[in-house]
């Protein structure tokens, strides 16, 4: 006798697991770049900072408790099976249910106000919230769902220049050093750097916004690009701001490049900032229901 699986039910279960799942456990590759940082940290403040933080990832997996306090605004990245069974309006509704559940069953702190009252929206959710990206995939059953709690701090380090094109590659170096210079210890360096380049103005925010949410240690596709990551990855790094701006070696744990292909007239690039605290998780949910939990998506 066949069971139907009633999958946005299966969707929601997973989005209120997920959600605090990212919020208490730090993906092994961060984890392993903070390990790092440490080892090239010369500064006395610096390697107490780290050592702080990486204790601090210790605890909170010991405790089974949160990695940082400002449980953030819920921001999904959905990959969409043209053969999924699920509508994107049901998986939206998923993923609004799942994280208002998580935010009451755990219970987390609710962030999310009124853009002009500030009066609380709810459970981590509200007007547009959770904020929702969509990808759809052809010759593809499945779902990927990944989580990304972006904190406050990092997130109001963001920045967007239309840089012009005679200003070129040079251009967009001096305007990611401003702005990482600009940051200071404000987005509780060091993190990770995502940079948008190209597309439109919205579009470049949208992939600097992605990059955070790479692994670190990854490189981009485009060698030219892979290359502009590693530059702006020393350049990050001999700035001095050092863990949490006190000074030293280690600013950036990884610098990430998005882009795309602009208009002739236009050079758009924008910078999204990562805590150290780089929280994400992923779930990938099958035609039939069954959902399988990726921390290191």
């Amino acid at each position: 006798m066949a069971v139907a699986t009633d999958i946005q039910k299966v969707l929601e279960d997973a989005a209120a697991e997920l959600y605090v799942w990212a919020l208490k456990d730090i993906p092994q590759d961060l984890r392993d770049a903070l390990v790092s940082a440490r080892g090239r940290e010369t500064s006395v403040p610096g390697l107490r900072v780290l050592d702080t933080i990486i204790r601090n990832v210790q605890v909170a997996e010991e405790e089974r408790n949160l990695v940082c306090q400002d449980t953030g605004i819920p921001v999904y990245y959905c990959r969409v099976g043209e053969g999924f069974p699920l509508h994107p309006a049901r998986i939206a509704e998923a993923l609004r249910d799942g994280t208002e559940r998580a935010t009451i069953e755990h219970p987390l702190r609710s962030n999310t106000v009124h853009t002009l009252t500030r009066e609380n929206t709810g459970q981590n959710v509200g007007h547009r919230v959770p904020i929702l990206h969509w990808e759809f995939v052809p010759d593809w059953d499945g779902l990927d769902v990944k989580c990304v709690p972006k904190g406050s701090g990092s997130e109001n380090m963001s920045f967007l220049k239309m840089c012009t094109p005679a200003e070129g590659v040079g251009g967009i170096k001096r305007f990611v050093l401003e702005s990482i210079v600009g940051s200071g210890g404000k987005p509780c360096p060091p993190g990770i750097i995502g940079v948008g380049i190209g597309g439109s103005a919205d579009y470049a925010m949208h992939l600097a916004k992605e990059a955070i949410a790479r692994p670190v240690g990854t490189r981009n596709g485009d060698p030219l690009v892979a290359e502009l990551e590693g530059e702006l990855f020393d350049l990050i790094n001999e700035t001095g701001i050092g863990p949490m701006g006190l000074g030293g070696d280690v600013t950036a744990l990884a610098v990430h490049v998005e882009h795309a292909d602009t208009h002739m007239t236009l050079n758009p690039v924008a910078v999204n900032y990562q805590c150290w605290a780089a929280r994400r998780a992923t779930v990938h949910i099958s035609a039939d229901g069954v959902a399988d939990f990726d921390r290191e998506a």
